[in-house]
């Protein structure tokens, strides 16, 4: 008994610590949801300099906007990053598109490549579409369809219409893909019922060139790709 009274001990305090961080950090959730950001500032700080991946995400997020804080995309590549090496999944996403776009860091698309990847491998539809996209245009990445037609069908699956719009054109393309008008118009399609407007456009393009028919048998498709949660729709 003696023995196991220092565990005991320890476990107890780190069940207080984590009911004092817990505490803290859903107070500084309250504040920002009323838009009191300079007081979920001063609660999600020292949790996030204590490692807090939420906390710090959300730093990230209120520097990246200037909520209670003057706008500093350095500051946010700076949270980001330690929440991304924590394995959150959006600060992967987050952090891959300032090296995108060059926001806090230098523009670097290998960078960039490879935290999209790590999102996307946690199934992130986002970081699956922007990869399938720098595979599609070879950026960051040796350009290939293939691949890009594989990370683009994942997100696809989970619903995203970006995918579904980017595997429409690569059906119209014939990228990584036999081309093919009816799976291209059924893909434009589906994005288009989500409210995609250019995926509208093309459809609308792509029937243009098709034969009633190849018109009847792709918005089949697309009924019965939405029946079965877009899995396994081509």
């Amino acid at each position: 008994m003696q023995q196991s009274l220092p565990v005991l001990i320890a476990f107890v305090l780190l069940l207080l610590s984590t009911v004092g961080w817990s505490a803290d950090y859903w107070k500084g959730l309250e504040a920002y949801n009323k838009k009191d950001y300079r007081t979920a500032l001063r609660e999600w700080r020292p949790l996030a300099e204590e490692g807090n991946v939420n906390a710090q995400f959300n730093l990230g997020v209120m520097y990246n906007h200037g909520r209670g804080v003057l706008q500093d995309y350095k500051t946010v590549v700076k949270w980001l990053t330690l929440a991304a090496e924590q394995e959150a999944v959006r600060a992967q996403y987050a952090l891959a598109m300032m090296y995108t776009k060059g926001r806090g860091v230098p523009q670097n698309y290998k960078t960039a490549a490879k935290w999209y990847r790590l999102a996307a491998e946690q199934g992130d539809a986002l970081g699956q579409f922007m990869l399938g996209l720098m595979y599609y245009n070879g950026e960051g990445v040796s350009q290939n369809y293939k691949t890009a037609l594989k990370w683009d069908r994942l997100a696809a699956e989970q619903g995203d219409a970006e995918a579904q719009f980017a595997l429409g054109v690569m059906y119209r393309k014939g990228g990584g893909v036999p081309q093919s008008h009816v799976y291209a118009h059924m893909w434009y399609n589906i994005a288009a019922s989500q409210g995609h407007k250019e995926a509208a456009e093309l459809r609308d393009l792509a029937a243009k060139e098709m034969s009633p028919s190849q018109i009847e048998k792709a918005q089949d498709l697309a009924v019965e790709c939405e029946k079965k949660q877009y899995n396994r729709c081509d």
